[in-house]
């Protein structure tokens, strides 16, 4: 299968849901319209920021089809696949339809924290299960392990179909090893926004991000101009985002994304417990920051 190189601004997709608790498929349609119309590079369906612990099966199954029919191929999408046990993950790779797929993004086992070892057999079986590329997600935040340089370099030269980590353990001078000693054309994605500048200049191609669910177009030029190098017009942009990006993480996520898409409204503020919406007082600082950001982006 021919490998579309995902770069650039790429989207963790929320699901939104409706006030009865469903899936709201009609706005989740309206949300990847929106990607689209502001230049988002691609999108990430089915990450930890679309609650997706809490979606059934057939439920992910419909969000898939949703957003893969809506795209309809005009940007690539990278699907979130993961588990912690690998007999499971590989028999779902190899029963779900994934036509309409560009690559499989899938984190380190978690709860269970298996060694370096253990990783490394486990994104193997992972990767011998589907021609699909697979993006490896190292969060050591959520999985309570983290996969070392060495072991995602290993993965990168044994398995051709492993093509890039998406990188969120904050740990500039681990990322900085895994650009050094992973194959030329193996990628790196940042997984912290507010890391986005600092990786790219270590040599990123791009982020999955969270904050572009709620500004797509801004955040897009932002990595549009770091990929140019224009390093201090992309600064400028970041310094805005910062107490933006502080908040949204501030309650835990996607809480503080969908306050602020709330507050948009794009969304309605809803997600499923064992999530729920942000304390007042966060919400409270969340909307002062938005109307400030809306307000410097206003006058550039």
């Amino acid at each position: 299968m021919m490998r579309k190189r995902l770069t650039g601004m790429g989207v963790a997709l929320i699901t939104p849901f409706t006030d009865s608790g469903e899936v709201d498929y009609a706005t989740l349609e309206k949300l990847v319209e929106m990607h689209l119309a502001c230049g988002t590079d691609f999108l990430c369906v089915l990450g930890t920021t679309a609650e997706t612990p809490t979606l059934t099966k057939e439920e992910k199954r419909n969000i898939r089809k949703c957003v893969i029919n809506k795209v309809a191929g005009r940007i690539p999408i990278l699907l979130g696949m993961g588990g912690n046990s690998t007999h499971a993950l590989v028999d779902e790779i190899k029963s779900e339809d994934l036509t309409g797929v560009d690559a499989i993004l899938s984190v380190v086992p978690y709860y269970n924290k298996p060694s370096q070892e253990g990783m490394y057999r486990h994104y193997k079986a992972v990767a011998e299960a589907t021609e699909l590329p697979i993006y490896l997600y190292n969060v050591p935040g959520r999985t309570g392990v983290n996969m070392l340089p060495e072991t995602v370099a290993r993965l990168a030269n044994d398995c051709k179909n492993i093509v890039a980590v998406k990188e969120a353990s904050g740990n500039l001078e681990q990322i900085k090893k895994i650009i050094d000693i992973t194959p030329e054309d193996f990628d790196v994605l940042s997984g912290d926004d507010g890391l986005i500048c600092d990786i790219i200049k270590l040599g990123g191609v791009g982020a999955i991000t969270v904050f572009g669910n709620a500004y797509p177009k801004e955040l897009t030029q932002m990595l549009h101009l770091l990929q140019e190098g224009n390093y201090a017009e992309a600064d400028k942009l970041n310094t805005m985002f910062a107490d933006v990006y502080r908040l949204l993480f501030a309650d835990g996520n996607p809480g503080g994304v969908k306050s602020l898409m709330s507050y948009q409204k794009r969304i309605s503020n809803n997600l499923r417990l064992p999530l729920v919406p942000v304390r007042s007082e966060v919400a409270d600082a969340m909307l002062v920051a938005m109307n400030k950001l809306d307000q410097d982006l206003a006058s550039l």
